[in-house]
């Protein structure tokens, strides 16, 4: 059994380009889909936030005209089982080393806090040296920009990977109105971004680090994560 970290946002409201407060937090289906295919392989999951908040699910995401009746009936129902863990979650500043993987859902979130986190940086680093599973997926891969090293590069420099795209974000996502995207800010520190068609299932692999398009690959980022752990 492998033990993972999943790293998610405490934010629970993203500043817009013109100023105003856009309600957010991590996206249903990327925490309970992911959570839920590591956890019934037997892997051990601790989840953490910058200063231990409990993390706010993104209301939209559990909307039945967003994802369906079914789909936000199943989503909401997995997050109460696991309320407990998501009500108590680690200090990320107090994380040290012992995992295997660390998983990073999105939401538009990680846009608020994690992308300048220091200590989600420092955990990034050190994983990457040690050639841990790092797997940020939708806009989970903000918090890539946060592992910025010695002479201030980004530690993700020439790695492949994808995210969610400035097509998904500006036709289906915050629009015109979002104030960075996360794409093109990873493009701008080095990253080599390889993108699928939107809103279907996309997954790049570069060694240690895996990572997915948006919410429709949340099940295949967490396959390919048990496959590298060796089940």
């Amino acid at each position: 059994m492998s033990r993972i970290l999943m790293v998610v946002s405490a934010a629970d409201s993203l500043t817009m380009k013109d100023g105003t407060r856009h309600p957010t937090g991590y996206w249903a289906e990327e925490l309970a889909v992911s959570h839920r295919l590591l956890r019934e392989a037997g892997h051990s999951i601790d989840i953490a936030t910058p200063g231990g908040a409990k993390p706010t699910v993104d209301a939209i995401s559990l909307s039945p005209d967003t994802v369906g009746r079914d789909k936000a009936e199943e989503l909401g129902a997995y997050l109460r089982e696991i309320e407990a863990d998501l009500a108590s979650p680690l200090v990320l500043a107090d994380v040290g080393g012992d995992y295997d993987a660390i998983v990073l859902p999105g939401g538009h979130g990680p846009m608020a806090d994690l992308y300048q986190d220091p200590d989600l940086g420092r955990i990034l680093l050190d994983a990457d040296d040690d050639g841990l599973i790092i797997a940020p997926f939708c806009h989970g891969p903000a918090g890539l920009l946060s592992a910025v090293d010695s002479e201030g590069n980004c530690g993700f420099a020439g790695r492949r990977l994808t995210v969610f795209t400035n097509e998904e974000e500006l036709g289906g996502g915050t629009g015109e109105n979002t104030p960075w995207l996360v794409e093109s800010a990873l493009r701008e520190k080095g990253a080599e971004v390889e993108t699928g068609p939107a809103w279907t299932s996309h997954v790049v692999v570069d060694g240690n680090l895996i990572s997915g398009q948006n919410p429709q690959s949340s099940a295949a980022v967490a396959h390919k994560v048990l496959a590298a752990l060796g089940g």
